[in-house]
């Protein structure tokens, strides 16, 4: 029997579900008619698109999200953007941060307002949406990745403070202080998986100390394989042998290894490794 794209009667981690939100993340890209195509396909009756324009001199166009209905589950999935838009944004150091979700440490101002543009929608759709008790995720690439970090904050440290079942992201930069991160670590044990792969560039990004990546790492090597963790040693000589796995363009890697099509491939490989 083949496997369902998203199993809705899954709640907790497996590599199967981690492509299940890697899918919808990717999905996030694609115009609202394949949304809404793709959902059903999902089994998810219910679909509601979430999305606000920008004006200059903010960085960014929009922001950009759907949410899925099903019976047994709930899906938010934020839209990335490219690399080259992020990154003299992200090496900014200078912009003042944002109050965290509930009042817990600091965020990045661009994230904390771009997930503000649409987070009152987001916020009344799960609540709409979530009439049987369905799980509920959020899931993201790139700036999608902050955004849904940032969503599962703000819906467990504030009203009505549901921590929701998982949160999956794929390419994220950093996103918050240590503060925040010792919090949400706490909240979300068991629940957030941050997905990077090989030398991925955007999760280099903001500088470090001002801002920190939480936990729960899942490291995708040179060769595709899924870590839960990497050491410190073992991590610099995959990434090594990365850059040179392209010896015409070993710069290009760390953009390649960003596309959320990489990510895709990486898990369906796993994925099937284990069937």
């Amino acid at each position: 029997m083949t496997s369902p794209l998203v199993d809705q009667h899954t709640t907790g981690y497996s590599l199967r579900h981690a492509l299940s939100m890697a899918r919808a993340a990717a999905l996030a890209y694609e115009d609202e008619p394949a949304v809404e195509a793709a959902a059903g396909e999902w089994g998810f009756a219910r679909v509601r698109h979430h999305r606000t324009a920008f004006q200059p001199p903010f960085p960014l166009r929009d922001t950009q999200a759907y949410t899925l209905g099903g019976e047994r589950m709930i899906i938010t999935a934020f839209r990335g953007t490219e690399p080259a838009e992020l990154r003299d944004w992200l090496s900014d150091a200078t912009t003042p941060p944002w109050p965290g979700p509930g009042g817990r440490g600091y965020v990045h101002h661009g994230f904390a307002q771009a997930l503000e543009a649409v987070w009152p929608r987001v916020l009344a759709t799960v609540a709409e949406f979530r009439d049987n008790g369905q799980a509920v995720f959020f899931t993201g690439h790139s700036l999608g990745g902050a955004l849904a970090m940032l969503a599962g904050a703000r819906l467990h440290f504030e009203d009505p403070r549901l921590t929701p079942d998982g949160v999956y992201t794929f390419g994220q930069p950093r996103t918050c202080d240590p503060g925040l991160a010792r919090e949400f670590n706490t909240a979300f044990a068991g629940r957030m998986y941050r997905f990077v792969n090989n030398n991925d560039i955007v999760p280099q990004l903001p500088p470090e100390p001002v801002f920190r990546h939480v936990s729960a790492l899942r490291y995708i090597d040179s060769r595709g394989a899924v870590h839960n963790t990497m050491p410190l040693l073992g991590g610099l000589f995959d990434r090594g042998r990365g850059l040179t796995a392209d010896l015409l363009a070993p710069a290009a890697d760390g953009v390649r290894d960003h596309f959320i099509g990489a990510y895709v491939t990486a898990l369906e490989n796993a994925a099937a490794g284990q069937d």
